[in-house]
């Protein structure tokens, strides 16, 4: 089999443009996917019985159900329930904040749960509301305990941006498929694709190691 490695700097252009719209979607979704795990994971270790109720069943949903029917159901079922369109990017981002959300949340309850209850007793002792002795103690401790585990999920969620692919988001995955479709080169473009997404997720693995350092000196 003969390989034109030049097509790979043909299809650049396309397959950088994916790359940003990846990294769009993994960030947004990601950031809303933080704010939702740690509200829901502290409303799970704190929160009273029918807050509990509400977001386990949240948890099992999305953790019970695979992502790309996630995607689907939220870009070709939402619309018909809600009688307004939805943007394949938003279904996207929207899906990446469920999802990710719904992991992270168990995190952050393990997380916060960890921590001896003794430090939690001593803050309410000390006449500290419950919402500043969650923030001041047991937060910055718990916090630690959340650096790998945050880690993990940016990479697994920058990499499930590729199932977007089934409802059109030109993200990395569809650029690649698009090149392909266009010049035949499958080995030469997804060998580039597979770079592209070692190049993102080692970054996000070299920040964490960085992260970790500073952590354990602190």
């Amino acid at each position: 089999m003969n390989f034109d490695w030049s097509a790979v700097a043909d299809a650049l252009p396309s397959l950088l443009q994916g790359a940003r719209l990846t990294l769009l979607i993994a960030a947004i979704g990601l950031g809303g996917g933080v704010l939702l795990g740690f509200a829901v994971g502290i409303g799970r270790a704190y929160g009273g019985r029918l807050l509990r109720a509400v977001a386990l069943c949240y948890v099992d949903l999305i953790r019970g159900t695979p992502m790309v029917v996630q995607a689907m159901f939220l870009y070709f079922a939402m619309p018909i329930i809600l009688h307004t369109r939805i943007e394949a990017l938003h279904a996207a981002i929207i899906t990446i904040a469920l999802n990710s959300g719904a992991y992270l949340s168990e995190v952050v309850r393990s997380a916060f749960l960890s921590i001896q209850p003794g430090l939690r007793n001593a803050g309410l002792a000390l006449g500290m509301p419950f919402h500043r002795v969650v923030i001041h103690i047991i937060g910055p401790l718990a916090f630690r305990r959340l650096i790998a585990p945050l880690g993990n999920q940016c990479m697994t969620s920058l990499k499930d941006t590729s199932i977007f692919i089934v409802i059109g988001v030109g993200e990395l995955t569809r650029q690649g498929q698009e090149v392909i479709a266009g010049n035949f080169r499958s080995v030469e473009v997804w060998a580039s694709v597979a770079v592209f997404y070692l190049i993102m997720t080692g970054c996000i693995a070299l920040a964490l190691r960085v992260i970790e350092r500073r952590m354990k000196i602190l």
